[in-house]
């Protein structure tokens, strides 16, 4: 069956790197609590005026580069992302125009750290309905433009990056199983709610909040869930976790992603991770680590779980098959 085949990906962060130690120097923090409790020890951070649109730009460049493909053959550009550009225009629209991709529509898709599982998945639909030779899909985030660096609860964890595939038709499609929930729940995790009027004013404008979370939580919830989902996903797929080559998960909280390999029984090098060094991207991390991937290991006869859990709270599967 005639299916959607991942022909190229990409990957770009800002040339920025802040330590943990820097960033101790503005949040009350040190590197050796961020070590700890989160694995991460340094990120990328935009501080020399890329916006989303721009780091989601380059990402898809390194894309088309890799696979030989100019822009105007592009059909779509889906972009995910919950640190946009604006509201309006979307991302995608700025990223087509930088492109020159004259032929190609495109939207954003909002389902936070997510994102990636969940564009993969939609662009997958659009393919298959054979009407696009060439679709990008790339998820792009500017994490640090929406922290209060006063909360150090959230702003240790986050970093700013973009990761690309460009799709394209195949005889067989690579996306061979998925598997998507949301949980409506606004308390957990929030970023730029817009609060509606109680008054008419001449000094009302438009006032957004900056990204919380309430941690535990979202650890608790995250490591709840995740594993079983993960193994209930599998199981419908008649595979094991042994069947599984790779697995990506958003890139979180390296303690995380430590505590959902520990409870699946699997060994961490099986866990692709970039946390690390380039802390929580939200939705591009998944991406970014696939491109990571993809460049440095051949994925024949692979099989490759993708898991993204956001803000939503919102979680879902793909199943990559090469």
């Amino acid at each position: 069956m005639t299916g959607s085949k991942i022909l190229a990906s990409g990957h770009y962060v800002p040339k920025d790197i802040v330590t943990n130690d820097e960033l101790a120097e503005v949040v009350d923090t040190s590197d050796e609590w961020i070590v700890a409790h989160t694995g991460i020890k340094s990120r990328r951070v935009s501080l020399r005026g890329e916006n989303t649109s721009d780091l989601a730009t380059k990402a898809a460049e390194i894309a088309l580069k890799r696979a030989g493909v100019v822009a105007e053959e592009v059909g779509f550009i889906i972009v995910t992302t919950f640190t946009p550009d604006g509201l309006a225009p979307s991302t995608a629209a700025l990223v087509q125009r930088n492109l020159g991709a004259k032929n190609a529509w495109g939207f954003d898709l909002s389902t936070a750290c997510a994102g990636f599982v969940f564009g993969l998945s939609t662009a997958d639909k659009f393919m298959k309905t054979g009407s696009y030779k060439y679709g990008l899909v790339i998820s792009a985030e500017v994490n640090s433009k929406m922290m209060d660096f006063s909360d150090r609860t959230s702003t240790v964890f986050f970093g700013d990056g973009a990761g690309a595939v460009l799709l394209g038709l195949g005889e067989e499609g690579q996306l061979v199983g998925e598997e998507m929930h949301t949980i409506g729940d606004e308390k957990v995790v929030h970023s730029g709610r817009i609060a509606p009027l109680t008054s008419l004013s001449a000094d009302n404008y438009p006032k957004i909040d900056a990204f919380a979370q309430e941690g535990r939580s979202v650890f608790n919830e995250v490591t709840t869930k995740i594993p079983a989902h993960i193994k209930d996903f599998l199981a419908k797929q008649k595979l094991t976790l042994d069947d599984v080559d790779y697995f990506l998960l958003h890139q979180a909280n390296l303690r995380m992603i430590e505590n959902v390999a520990d409870t699946l029984r699997q060994p961490m090098d099986k866990f692709v991770t970039n946390v690390e060094e380039y802390g929580n991207a939200s939705s591009a991390g998944i991406a970014m680590a696939f491109d990571q991937l993809n460049s440095a290991v051949d994925l024949t006869k692979k099989k490759v779980l993708l898991t993204g859990f956001g803000a939503g709270f919102t979680y879902g599967s793909l199943l990559l098959s090469f």
